[in-house]
């Protein structure tokens, strides 16, 4: 079986395994405190260009999810995300969890705009009963979003300009931002993130990474006592020398980009097969993530070979499937799969 169904399906790129083996035997202090994570942390504000945010490494998005919306949120306050956000949909109820409520809304591609988080907050304050209800208190979106999608610089700024008139701290979810800075069609930079947005991370656990994500955090409030949290949610690694390693090694000579660039050039090889064979999609995506409907038929021959996930269902005949490609996606299975698409 030849699996397209996430981005995680393999364990680390072999530099960082390499690096690993080799450090296996030093003896370093723990918790993140070690040179490996002070150099990833350097690596990764310089390419912030913003050397007063902070740096911090967790294992996995949903930890970090849950980890920096309780660290931000008041008790009474809830955060805004779109329907299909990662934490309202595919996350067990963690930031619930927590003591907070997803303020889930209507979302166009996966996104969210900055007219309805100023209609989202002034619908709040308007009620005349408003300390009876949960509390807008921070913003939270994913880009690349759940569906494939990219928000433009523009979109951010207004997204932006809208959390700051209203103090809703702005969170970037990035578990795959490698796929989405290494898109053609992003506009977005590192350097945009840590000035648009309050705490953002980048993802490791989905674009070359045994495990891992590195949450920058530029927001003043955020940062006091955020490794208190960490450890509280259970999320500060005793051999935290691991985390800041991998970071390191991705970060050395453009190696998560350049990683992340063969997925979503692979990915669009994929979608070009399915366009030729006269494929409609359900998003318009232009990174590793890609959703054609298809019929049913069709959906039962591929899934004889390739593992792939099962959507959306369109009507009694059309589903739309999502392929996804990753850091290590082997260009002779996907050439594989586009011929198979040609001969279907």
């Amino acid at each position: 079986m030849i699996r397209f169904e996430c981005d995680y399906a393999e364990g680390a790129h072999e530099r960082i395994i390499k690096r690993l083996v080799e450090t296996n035997l030093e003896q370093t202090p723990g918790y993140g405190k070690d040179e490996y994570c002070e150099k990833a942390r350097k690596v990764i504000l310089d390419l912030c260009k913003n050397e007063s945010a902070e740096v911090h490494f967790l294992v996995g998005g949903t930890q970090t999810n849950a980890t920096v919306i309780s660290a931000t949120l008041r008790p009474h306050q809830g955060v805004i995300s779109a329907d299909t956000g990662h934490i309202n949909g595919h996350e067990s109820g963690a930031i619930e969890a927590t003591g907070h409520k997803v303020l889930a809304i209507d979302n166009v591609d996966g996104k969210i705009s900055a007219e309805q988080v100023e209609r989202v907050y002034q619908q709040h304050w308007n009620d005349s009963a408003h300390e009876h209800l949960v509390q807008p208190g921070m913003v939270y979106i994913s880009h690349p979003t759940e569906t494939g999608m990219l928000y433009s610089k523009q979109e951010l700024e207004a997204l932006s300009k809208v959390c700051r008139k209203y103090s809703l701290p702005l969170f970037l979810d990035g578990a795959r931002l490698g796929y989405a800075l290494a898109s053609e069609k992003s506009d977005v930079t590192l350097s945009d993130l840590a000035n648009l947005c309050d705490v953002f991370y980048i993802g490791g656990t989905k674009v070359g990474a045994l495990f891992g994500e590195a949450v920058v955090i530029t927001h003043p409030m955020i940062k006091k006592d955020f490794r208190y949290f960490i450890k509280q949610k259970g999320g500060m690694l005793a051999k935290g020398r691991l985390l800041g390693i991998q970071f390191e090694t991705l970060f050395e000579d453009g190696l998560y980009l350049s990683i992340a660039k063969h997925a979503v050039d692979l990915a669009l090889e994929i979608k070009k097969a399915f366009q030729e064979k006269g494929c409609t999609f359900l998003y318009d995506s232009n990174t590793n993530q890609q959703f054609p409907i298809l019929n049913n038929n069709i959906i039962v021959k591929l899934s004889a070979k390739y593992s792939f996930q099962e959507w959306e269902k369109i009507d009694n005949h059309y589903t739309a499937v999502r392929f996804c490609t990753s850091w290590a996606t082997k260009e002779e299975d996907v050439k594989m799969l586009t011929q198979d698409i040609i001969n279907l």
